[in-house]
Parts: structure tokens; C-alpha cells; sequence
């Protein structure tokens, strides 16, 4: 019997008119022959509210604790969604990370899984049970409640469609499914029919919002096909699988911003072996995700090292580098945090030439200064001042006619 897990975002189950809609999309594959998995976020803000509870009584709430509150609005969310399901007569039970077997590290608010026990879950599925599992929550070895990070619950239902060896993960949100930017900053964007792995990991990396980085890592390393469609009608959506021919036609599948980041440089680091080493090292120590970096060597003496990553973690990275700057011989830290990172995205970068011209020439006319420049093999990003950030989104949305479907763009 074929297997599918069903992921409803926040918006999907905010209310209980919405929560039954979700579960009459359960019942529905469950009644025509499969095995049905629901993974469930908690429900609207709920988890900004819990956050602002916290931070009115502690203004740097330990992670441990911030793990064991977060962890209760998918708790609430999953057990409503199972009283749904019974109220219309079909069998469901509701479970925790914990007891579905979600083992993670222990780094709490953006733990990793490192597996998943799905005995539990196939047994009741056997039973003719739809199971409903709490998302964006774990366990880890000690018996800690940890959390994902913000859109883990997408993580948690790829993963277990990796586990159960699902036919499909499908991923309801509030949108129609993945599109070349986002609307509410280009509202001519367009939705994709289908995109790549690699394409969407980039743009999730990048600040999209559709999808958590990690469950796309999921499904390309173990191969499950993800349906991203909307919650409110049954329209078809955008399949996330993995490269094809006609992909390499399109020059630039999307774009993103992201505002929400820092910028950090050393200024005249000791130019040695294992230096840059060194201060990533403390940096990894302090659980920092880095973003891109920048070194130049300014003479065979010394050379400056930037990076970017979230706000939310400078204050936490600038107090891990005070131990390593003297080491490594800067002679001084600088900080932005008022900067935008506009990027864009598409395999057929690898085998068309002009990306970069396009892309420089539509913010030179957009009289927009770049920062810095970081690239991939199908990713270009520049960083802006903030002020500059959707007015750059636009220049290059239009340059590469993302307000038309792929077939209709000039190559």
C-alpha cells in the first residue's frame, strides 16, 4: 500500500475551520488506499507568542528552556488534528517527536536529526490509523526536548517520508507552490511547475520561504518527491525532484533577498596557513552558521576576512572571535547590519554564459552600489545596503523576466 506524508503549515491548521479542512485532506488519501502521515505545525502565530512570552519574562531565555516551550504549540496542534479525524469517524493518533523515535543532537532551537525509529508509526498505520506526528520537534540522547529551527516541521515530515520510504511528501502552505520570487515583493511572479533539488536548497539557503534547507537536503539524499501546493484548493503545485534536461534551458529559475542578515569583518588578519582556520573553528565552537565568505589578500603580510550570518547570532559571534583575534594578528573588527542580499538562482547557469553581465547591468542601472559578490555553480549573490534591497529584488526580477513563465523568457 502506498504511503504519504502530508505537512499543514501554520497557516493551514490556524483555526479550527481550518484544521478540519486539513484532516478532511487526510481522510481523503486515506480513504482511497493509502497510508497517510500527517506532520503538523502549530497553529498561526502561536509560536511568535510563545517567543514573546519568554523574552517578557527573560531577555535571553536559555535554549534548553526555549526548546521545551516552542515544542508545545505543535503538541496542542497535532492532538486537535487528531480529535478532527475521529469527530469524522476516522481512526487517528497523535504523537510527539519524542515518541515516534526523532533522535537529534543536542543543540537546541536548531537541532539536527541523526534518525528516526518508524516501527512505531508503521504499526499503526497497519492498524488502519492515520498518524498524526508533531513537527519542528526531537529528543536527544539525554532525553532533552530540542527544537529544529524555524520551518523544521518541513524537515521533520521529509525525514519521516525518508524513513517510511514514502511515495511523496506533500507540503501544504498558504501559497500555490514555489515561485520565481517571492509575490509579496514581486507580485509578477510566477509559480514553477517543477524545480530541482539544487535549485530550491539555494533559494531556501537564501532566505525563501517556501521550503526549510535541511528537508530539501532530505529529499535529494534519499530521493523522496516533494509537492509544494496550497491548503485552500487543489490546485496542482510545484514538484521538487531532481535535475532533467529542460531545466538547463532556463537561464534563472528565481530569485530571493534576505534582510535579515550581519556582516562581519577582520581587518588586516596575519596573512598564514591556518589562520582562517582558526577563527571558524571558535566560530563553530559557538554553534555559528556561517553564510558566504569573503577573503583578500591585501599583501603577502595580511589579508581581510568577512562573512555574513543571521543577525540573531552576531552578538553570540563577535563574543566568540574575542578569542581568537589577537591569535591570528587583526587589527580590527567591523560589523554592518545594514545590508540585503539579493541572489539569483538556475542550473542553466552551467551551461549558459551572460548571467553575471545581466545581472551587474541591471543594478548599475538600477543605481544600486554591490558590496560584495559570493557565487556558486548556479547561484549569484550581491550584497546591497538595506535601504537598496527591493529595489535591487526588482531591477533583477525584471532583467530576467521572472514575471513570465519559463518557456515565454527571452534566452
Amino acid at each position: 500500500m502506498a504511503t504519504i506524508v502530508q505537512k499543514f503549515g501554520g497557516t493551514s491548521v490556524a483555526n479550527a475551520e481550518k484544521i478540519r479542512r486539513a484532516a478532511g485532506r487526510a481522510m481523503k488519501a486515506a480513504q482511497s488506499g493509502k497510508h497517510v502521515v500527517v506532520v503538523a505545525s502549530a497553529r498561526g502565530q502561536q509560536t511568535d507568542e510563545l517567543i514573546a512570552d519568554a523574552k517578557e519574562l527573560n531577555s535571553n531565555p536559555p535554549k534548553r528552556e526555549m526548546d521545551m516551550l516552542l515544542s508545545t504549540g505543535e503538541q496542542q496542534t497535532v492532538s486537535l488534528f487528531a480529535m478532527a479525524l475521529d469527530a469524522m469517524g476516522q481512526k487517528a493518533i497523535s504523537f510527539t517527536g519524542a515518541q515516534v523515535g526523532m533522535r537529534t543532537d543536542d543543540s537546541f532551537t536548531r537541532a539536527r536529526i541523526q534518525s528516526i525509529d518508524a516501527q512505531r508509526i508503521r504499526q499503526w498505520l497497519g492498524e488502519g490509523y492515520i498518524v498524526v506526528v508533531a513537527g519542528f520537534q526531537g529528543v536527544d540522547e539525554k532525553g532533552n526536548i530540542t527544537t529544529l529551527g524555524r520551518g523544521g516541521s518541513d524537515t521533520s515530515a521529509v525525514a519521516l517520508a525518508a524513513a517510511l520510504d514514502a511515495d511523496e511528501c506533500e507540503i501544504y502552505t498558504d501559497v500555490d507552490g514555489v515561485y520565481s520570487t517571492d509575490p509579496r515583493k514581486f507580485p509578477r511572479a510566477v509559480k514553477l511547475d517543477r524545480i530541482s533539488y539544487d535549485e530550491i536548497l539555494e533559494l531556501a539557503s537564501l532566505g525563501a520561504g517556501v521550503m526549510h534547507s535541511r528537508s530539501i537536503e532530505f529529499g535529494k539524499k534519499y530521493d523522496v518527491p516533494i509537492h509544494v501546493r496550497s491548503s485552500m484548493n487543489d490546485n496542482p503545485g510545484t514538484w521538487i525532484t531532481h535535475e532533467v534536461p529542460q531545466m538547463e534551458g532556463i537561464l534563472v529559475s528565481g530569485a530571493t533577498i534576505q534582510k535579515d542578515l550581519a556582516k562581519i569583518g577582520l581587518v588586516n588578519v596575519d596573512n598564514r596557513p591556518g589562520n582562517a582556520a582558526k577563527v571558524f573553528a571558535h566560530l563553530a565552537d559557538a554553534k555559528i552558521i556561517i553564510n558566504d565568505i569573503i577573503q583578500t589578500e591585501v599583501s603577502k603580510e595580511k589579508a581581510n576576512l568577512s562573512f555574513t550570518l543571521a543577525k540573531g547570532d552576531l552578538r553570540d559571534a563577535l563574543q566568540a572571535l574575542e578569542g581568537v583575534k589577537k591569535e591570528v594578528g587583526c587589527d580590527s573588527v567591523f560589523v554592518r547590519d545594514d545590508i540585503a542580499e539579493v541572489s539569483v538562482v538556475g542550473v542553466g547557469m552551467r551551461s549558459h554564459y551572460g548571467v553575471a553581465t545581466t545581472l551587474f547591468r541591471a543594478m548599475a542601472n538600477a543605481r544600486i552600489n554591490i558590496d560584495s559578490i559570493t557565487t556558486s555553480e548556479i547561484r549569484i549573490s550581491c550584497i546591497v545596503d538595506l535601504a537598496d534591497g527591493d529595489k535591487a529584488l526588482t531591477a533583477v526580477c525584471e532583467a530576467f523576466e521572472l514575471d513570465k513563465p519559463a518557456d515565454k523568457r527571452h534566452r
